[in-house]
């Protein structure tokens, strides 16, 4: 019997999220140092990100400017 479900969103790398928003990689780093966005996971060194969060973090920062 299988005990670990596997997650029901996918976890992207900053760079994959960068693209699906429409912004640089650096962008998505930004968001995490002002406390916009938080990783979800991690694979390696790298952090990973909910698309939905991605999403609300540039709707957050779309709302400031």
């Amino acid at each position: 019997m299988r005990t670990t479900q596997a997650p029901e969103y996918p976890l992207l790398t900053a760079a994959v999220a960068a693209v699906e928003v429409g912004v640089a990689p650096a962008t998505i780093r930004k968001w995490v140092q002002l406390k916009h966005l938080r990783p979800a996971g991690r694979q390696g060194k790298a952090f990973l990100y909910r698309l939905e969060d991605v999403f609300a973090a540039e709707r957050a920062t779309r709302r400031r400017t």
